[in-house]
């Protein structure tokens, strides 16, 4: 994969996360391209890195292709203290790549 950049829009409660991958080999190949995710300011301990999603992408020699990932601000909930499962305000990273050592990132707020 030969990432460009990660673009992010926001619709109301849904971010979208896009990005180009291009198969620069002389081969036919597919890409499993991952969106990683992390909560820099939540009140437990979070991973530093959560796979959200993935999609296999077959490419044919020279071809490029948007891969674009949906978050709704419910996929970055988690459990409190309190066992209750909620969305915190705060700021996240975003990883896109072929493995969980992804070259593209971006970050993102979440608000009240």
């Amino acid at each position: 994969m030969d990432p460009a950049t990660l673009d992010i829009s926001v619709t109301g409660d849904t971010l979208t996360l896009r990005c180009t991958v291009e198969n620069v080999g002389d081969r036919a190949a597919e890409e499993v391209v991952q969106l990683y995710i992390r909560d820099l300011v939540g009140n437990v301990t979070r991973p530093v890195k959560e796979l959200k999603g993935f999609q296999r992408v077959p490419l044919a020699p020279g071809e490029s292709r948007e891969v674009s990932f949906e978050l709704h601000t419910d996929d970055l909930a988690f459990h409190n203290r309190r066992m209750e499962l909620v969305t915190e305000p705060g700021q996240f990273h975003a990883w896109i790549g072929s493995s969980s050592d992804p070259e593209l990132w971006a970050e993102f707020e979440v608000v009240d």
